[in-house]
């Protein structure tokens, strides 16, 4: 969770003297001139004053925070990153700065070198200020990434024992559309920031594991349980669930539907639908798999080699091997972190040119959207490392899909997958699949974790920009229509 920290006016740090004489009173007009033009939503005028500002005075801490948390909200990341680490240069006790750096690397989701810099300044933060809550907020999100979740739970109780929720700054003109954002610190959230655009909706992000009945919420127009992985954030999706049940408010994924969707389950619940193939998953825990009984446990759940053996809670690819034999067993269990493994039949969804493809649809309130094809030769499919970039014969392919998708998979896989979103009864999800050469439904997942990434820009992949559009459009017009009903008024109970 990337929360910016920006000085109010009243609370302007002062900054050292310029190495030349600039009158105090210009820098003074500039800086209420820019804090006033952020008041009124004219942020393109307001970054032009901070850099006016700079200009003059290149130490000034306030402009220093207020120009990085200006770029990080428009997406420029590069700048707000460079930035922010020019104001920590300059004011390296200022546990201000530290905490705005480390959460806009923990967004970026870069390397773990990056989370190792972002724990560092935290770290440094608490040193300065050992209740600054921001910092704990900050370590509790971070160190889940890093595989310690009971550090990273005891600085979550230190960060929201009395308020789980953080007002983010609404940056548009008008009345905004008060939206609650109900997140997990320990990860597996959906999303949807990119969805919820500042200048129309003000977000109150809510750290939901932490939730207490008696604490008081804002008021607001909608809910949406950005909580999306029901194998990792159970307890933030039951926070969830007892928030939902003191608003009135409209609600975009009820917790309970997401509950129904870890792996286990899904794979348990969508077997029997015609059409689909379903592969058999089980959590199994670890020292069960490490004990010389392990390969035994494997086949007494019906497992077979080979077999897919991954760590909970992660997507993209990561912590997700593929087992030929028992032998490998031992290899693997030292390369997977968690003390809850998966265990997942493997699907074969290679086609007779040797070639596998992963399908992904999304769910938007009803309706199916499709939104990529991966082509590969590897039997881990993901887009990001599939065969996309470099063969023209395979985009040609993809474009074939998102010209007409409802042809490429056949009337056998389409049925299955309206059955599979009737069953889920999100508003917001996605289904990975391939399809096997009797036009089955080979299902690998289906949840709310989808990403709906936009195509780099490389006239490439100027085809698939129309698909994304689209389906990005569905997403703001559900989010502006449902807060727009009747029964958002009055939210709370």
């Amino acid at each position: 969770m990337a929360i910016e920290h920006t000085p109010e006016p009243s609370d302007r740090p002062h900054s050292p003297s310029p190495p030349w004489f600039v009158p105090g009173d210009k820098i003074d007009r500039l800086w209420q001139s820019g804090v006033h033009l952020e008041t009124q939503a004219r942020n393109d005028e307001a970054r032009q004053v901070w850099i006016e500002l700079l200009g003059l005075d290149p130490t000034h801490l306030g402009a220093l925070n207020r120009l990085g948390a200006l770029l990080a909200a428009t997406g420029e990341n590069v700048l707000a990153r460079e930035v922010f680490a020019e104001a920590v240069r300059q004011h390296p006790a200022d546990a201000m700065s530290r905490v705005n750096l480390a959460n806009l690397l923990i967004k970026l989701q870069i390397q773990r070198e990056e989370f190792s810099e972002a724990r560092h300044h935290l770290e440094q933060a608490l040193a300065l200020h050992p209740n600054y809550r921001p910092a704990h907020a900050g370590l509790a999100f971070l160190l889940a990434r890093l595989d310690e979740p009971e550090l990273a739970a005891w600085h979550g109780r230190v960060a929201f024992a009395h308020t789980c929720v953080v007002e983010e700054k609404f940056r548009g003109a008008g009345t905004p559309i008060r939206v609650l954002e109900l997140i997990a610190t320990c990860g597996g959230n959906i999303r949807i920031e990119c969805f919820l655009n500042n200048h129309v909706f003000q977000r109150f992000l809510v750290a939901a594991e932490y939730y207490d009945p008696s604490m008081p919420l804002p008021d607001h127009d909608l809910v949406v349980n950005a909580v999306g992985d029901a194998d990792l954030a159970s307890a933030a999706l039951n926070g969830a669930a007892t928030l939902i049940a003191k608003s009135r408010a409209p609600v975009i994924n009820h917790p309970q539907a997401v509950l129904a969707t870890g792996r286990a389950e899904i794979a348990r619940r969508l077997r029997f639908i015609p059409g689909v193939r379903t592969a058999l998953t089980a959590q199994i825990p670890r020292d069960l798999l490490a004990s010389p009984r392990g390969a035994t446990t494997l086949a007494d759940l019906g497992f077979e080699f080979p077999l897919l053996l991954r760590s909970p809670g992660f997507h993209g690819g990561d912590h997700f091997l593929k087992l030929d034999s028992p032998e490998e067993l031992p290899t693997a269990l030292q390369k997977l972190p968690g003390q809850e493994l998966l265990a997942i039949e493997y699907l074969d969804a290679f086609s007779s040119d040797g070639k596998a493809r992963k399908y992904r649809v999304m769910m938007i309130e009803g309706q199916l959207y499709p939104l990529h094809c991966a082509v590969t030769h590897h039997w881990k499919i993901h887009y990001f490392s599939a065969e996309m970039a470099d063969d023209p014969e395979h985009r040609a392919e993809e474009a074939a899909f998102l010209a007409d998708w409802t042809s490429v998979i056949g009337p056998k896989a389409l049925r299955a997958l309206r059955l599979i979103q009737a069953r889920l009864g999100l508003d917001y999800g996605g289904i990975d699949f391939g399809i096997d050469s009797q036009g089955n439904l080979l299902l690998f997942e289906a949840n709310a974790t989808m990403v709906i990434l936009p195509p780099a820009v490389d006239s490439r992949w100027d085809y698939r920009r129309p698909a994304v559009e689209r389906v990005c459009r569905a997403v703001h017009a559900m989010l502006v229509q449902r807060a727009s009903r009747e029964d958002s008024v009055n939210p709370q109970k």
